[in-house]
Parts: C-alpha cells; structure tokens; sequence
C-alpha cells in the first residue's frame, strides 16, 4: 500500500546509515561506504490505514560538491535538527492534529502519540507498511517468461528479492554450473538483483533462473552503459525475454561514494534510459544510492522511476538486529516524504553481518543475522531485497569486520 493516506507532524530522534558493496568493473577495490548520522529533527508521522509510523521531512543537504571535484559525504552531518534534547535518556513526542490530504481514501480519527528514545531509530508501531513500484514495474513483473529457467519457485520467501553476486570466494567469475546451483538456493525469491554485466553472469542467471522469477539487473560501469545494455540485451533475447526484467539500476552509491554528482547520476540515468528502449525494454530505471545520499540530495528524486536505496540497521549502531525491521521501515518513510511523496521506495539492500565488531548496540552473530531477517521480513517485507545471498570473502575485512559477512545462506 502507498504510504499517502494520512500526515501529521511530530518530533523524533532518528539514526541514518548507509553500507552497500561496492565492485568497479569486478576489480572490488572500493569499500563500504559507512555515514552513521544521529539526527533531532522536525518529521512527518505518515497514518497508513489507521497505523502510525514516522516520517523525516526537514532535510538540509550537506555542502554542494563541484562536478569536476566530488566529496564524499560528511560522516559527522547531522541533518536539519531542531531540537537539542539529546541529554534527556528518554524522548516523549506527541502527534499533532492529524491533517487529511488530497484524494486520500481513508481517515484516522486522531494521531496516536508516539515514544523515541535518544539515538534511537526504532518504531514503535511495526505495520507492514508497503509502497509499491511504479505502474510500469507492476506491468513488467506479471508475465512469466516462456524461454528461460529450469525448476519453478514457489516464491514463498517472506521479502520482495535476495541479491545475488556471481563471484568466487577468492574474487572471480563462477561457471554457469555454480550459478545454477548457487540459484537453487534461493528460488522461493520471486526477484534477484544483480548488479552489473560481468562474468556472463546475465546470461548465466537468466538460464538458471526459476519459472517466473524476475531479474533486477545492473548497469554498474556507467563508463560503458552502451556495453552493458547490449550484454543485457544479447542474455534476454537468447534466454528469455524483457518480462523476465523487473527494474534496471544504472550505478550502485554513486553520490554516496563520491564518484558522481546528483546531475551527473541524472546524465547516466537518461543515457541509459534511452539505450534500454532502443534494446527494446520499457520498464522502470533507476538509480541506486544509500538512504542517507537521497535525503542529502533531493535531486536525485527526479531521475529514478521509483526510489531505490540501501539501508543497513547495523552501521546506525544505535539499532539491535531484532529492531532492524522498524528501522529500515522509517528509512522507507524518510525517503518517501524526502521525494514529497512523489516516488514509492523500494530498498535494494538491507542485512546484518553474521560476524565481526559490535558497534554500539550492533552485534553480529548468525543468531542476530536470522532475527534482523525476521524482523525487517515481518515488517517490510514486501519493499526490500534482503542482503545477500553467500558471504563475500572476496572482499576486505571493511569497516568494523564485517563486509564480508553478510551472507543470509552461507554457514558462518
């Protein structure tokens, strides 16, 4: 359901933090980009059918970068704050008087009042709160393919897709016989999201892939979108067909990690855009950033079909893994409201390390790892991609111990 029913005002405390592998032509030389930000601010509680959840409004955006010379984002920002009760152990916020908006189909007496606590993201209503794609994404993802897969899935998994990477544990390509077996794993998914063109790895999932299952693909080297658009093309037309496509992502964290300005990730965006349509695919394209670079830059807004951004519980240290799946719901909400409640949000990674440093409240652990799943499953479920599949030990160690441990099905 989209998350426009009904808005009211109130205050919170709320965490922001962003993490999300980064591989640059499968070289995997870039880290996880960690921004772990407490913020005080003015929000918008969005009453979805009669249930609270909170929403960030008041938004400043870091410092402008030059497009020749791109910064990284400030770890230290702390986004538009207007209240410095940050000694207080406990903050009591009340909701304001409810106000309905337009074309809004359902009405809810009155804002129930809501309870934050200092450095503290966690909700304390946790609805399944569902915003959907684009009527686009809604019209590629109903026809199954007729050329590719082998065994069907039940796609009973309990999130909107799983991400998958088709890299050896020592950094390179799996055979198509690896991928095949390494996707049995995880046919209860009614979507996969790769993220680039390397390793035929297009050409290997689409054949691997289960009956009905769909593709989130990745353009990842905006250097050479043309190149990637014709892999992705050659793989569907030999496999299976643009229904099997879901959503193509154009970069992964691009303003986040200081590789491209908003206008520039604008550029890719319709550059790609228009090779996907010459290749023949009408379906949504979008832009992948962290939470915390599209709430920093509003622009980025305009360029994606619907939003898609990463949100890790874990590097906002202020969250336990089993209150991940609030956490990643208001990060849903904050993005909403960011884009003016213009785009639905779809987050496109979203785990906990099974091993590695504790930070603050964070423990990683296989035990911790499985309830953070539950948690953001039961939750939102249907809006997210769950991060990821099998550890990635083709990685480095990365901030606090834990880049490589991410993997939902691997044993450790």
């Amino acid at each position: 359901m989209k998350l426009t029913n009904l808005l009211a005002s109130a205050s919170l405390l709320g965490a922001a933090a962003v993490a999300a592998p980064a591989k640059q032509a499968h070289q995997h030389k870039d880290k996880r980009a960690v921004v772990t930000t407490t913020v005080h601010t003015q929000v918008t509680v969005v009453v979805t059918a009669g249930q609270q959840n909170a929403v960030q409004t008041n938004v400043v955006e870091t410092d402008e970068v030059e497009t020749t010379n791109v910064a990284a984002i400030n770890e230290n920002v702390v986004l538009g704050s207007s209240n410095n009760n940050n000694n207080n152990n406990q903050a009591n916020t009340e909701a304001t008087q409810a106000t309905t908006q337009a074309n809004t189909e359902e009405t809810v007496e009155a804002a129930q009042q809501a309870s934050t606590k200092p450095a503290s993201t966690e909700v304390e209503s946790s609805p399944v709160a569902s915003t959907q794609a684009a009527s686009t994404q809604a019209a590629s993802t109903q026809a199954a393919s007729t050329k590719s897969s082998a065994s069907s899935g039940d796609f009973s998994a309990s999130a909107k897709g799983i991400c998958y990477t088709p890299y050896t544990d020592q950094g390179g390509c799996k055979s198509s016989s690896e991928v095949a077996s390494d996707l049995q794993t995880i046919n209860s998914y009614s979507t996969l999201r790769l993220y680039g063109t390397d390793c035929n790895q297009v050409a290997n999932v689409m054949q691997a892939k289960a009956s009905g299952q769909k593709l989130f693909l990745g353009i990842y080297d905006v250097s050479d979108i043309q190149g990637s658009v014709d892999a992705i093309k050659s793989a569907v037309e030999a496999y299976g067909s643009w229904d099997d496509v879901m959503t193509v992502s154009v970069g992964n964290e691009l303003v986040n990690g200081g590789q491209a300005t908003p206008s520039q990730v604008g550029q890719y965006v319709a550059t790609a855009r228009a090779a996907l349509s010459a290749a023949g695919y009408s379906g949504p394209v979008v832009a992948v950033d962290t939470f915390i670079a599209i709430i920093n830059n509003p622009e980025l807004c305009q360029y994606s079909d619907y939003m898609a951004c990463n949100a890790h519980a874990y590097f906002d240290q202020y969250t336990t893994a089993q209150d991940a799946g609030p956490w990643v719901l208001e990060q849903i909400q904050r993005v909403y409201t960011t884009c003016g409640g213009s785009k639905s949000v779809t987050i496109t990674e979203t785990g906990w390390p099974s091993k590695g440093e504790t930070y603050g409240v964070a423990v990683p652990s296989k035990q911790n790892q499985r309830d953070a799943i539950d948690s953001i499953s039961q939750t939102c479920g249907n809006d997210v991609f769950l991060y990821t599949t099998f550890n990635d030990y083709w990685k480095a160690d990365g901030p606090y111990g834990v880049e490589k441990y991410f993997g939902i099905y691997s044993s450790e």
